[in-house]
Parts: structure tokens; sequence; C-alpha cells
């Protein structure tokens, strides 16, 4: 599958056209790793842990979302906003993985399968995001900031 950007990048950006954004491959990853989110949390009792369920799988479920309404939008500046929130909500998806598998609510085998897709994802979006912003400011004339090398996400466990 091809990684194109949502909006045409030969176009101004006011004329910028919305594009599919299923022909992502950030986010089928992204919409695959919500599947597999509530595979995961299928037989998990909300009794047991309430709300955290629904947290996780809020989360999950909020990077393709960004992504797919980032691609609705005509421009790079909004498409560059929606995968800036699919970017934090990774990292919030990341915390509430850590949460769950520390409370027992996820195997370790889970966790590990599922925090190693996020970070897959989160590398992706960023990746996406620095290419979006730099062919914005090209288009707008500016001299694009260098974008530094997104940092290893590195784990405290």
């Amino acid at each position: 599958m091809t990684q194109t950007l949502c909006s045409q990048d030969n176009l101004p950006a006011k004329e910028a056209a919305m594009q599919d954004f299923r022909k992502l491959s950030v986010w089928t990853k992204s919409h695959q790793l919500v599947l597999l989110i509530y595979e995961a949390t299928a037989t998990v009792p909300d009794r047991k842990f309430p709300g955290l369920t629904s947290q996780v799988r809020r989360a999950a479920a909020s990077i393709p979302a960004n992504i797919a309404e980032g691609c609705g939008h005509a421009g790079s500046r909004e498409l560059s906003r929606f995968l800036g929130i699919a970017v934090a909500s990774a990292f919030e998806l990341t915390y509430h993985l850590q949460l769950a598998a520390d409370l027992g609510m996820l195997s370790k085998s889970d966790y590990a399968r599922l925090d190693a897709r996020t970070e897959l994802v989160t590398r992706m979006l960023s990746s996406l995001l620095s290419k979006v912003r730099h062919n914005a400011d090209l288009r707008e004339g500016k001299r694009p900031a260098r974008v530094p090398t997104p940092p290893s996400l590195t784990k405290n466990h």
C-alpha cells in the first residue's frame, strides 16, 4: 500500500483536494490496532475496572478517527492539526495500556503486542505529520524548519 498525503502536494493549500483516508497505511495500521484492542478487552469485567476499558477503547479509536477527519478537510494545516491530535491520542493510549497491564487487566503478552503496535503507529504518525508540515511550509513559501527525527519512545518499566 502506498503512503500518500491526504491533500494533493502539487496544489496550493487552499485548493488541496480531500483524499480517501483508507489509502494511508498509518490509518490501516491504527484501525487494526483498534480491532486488536477491542478483542483484547472483550472479556474484561467493567465492574472490576470501571471506566478503564472504555477509556482504552476511546483513546485507540481516536487515532484512526482523527486521521480520517483530517483527510476530510481541504488544506495541509487542518490535516496537520488532526494528525497532531492523533499522535496525542497514541501517547494517551500508551499510558492507558501501561495502566491496564499494571492493574492486571491485560495479560503480559497482550500488553506487549498492543504496546508494540501502538509504538509503530506513533512512529508512522510522527513521520507523516513531519512530511505534511514540511510540504505545507514549502507551499506557503516558508523556509521549512528542520524537523528532528522523532525521539525513541523509551520505556521505563
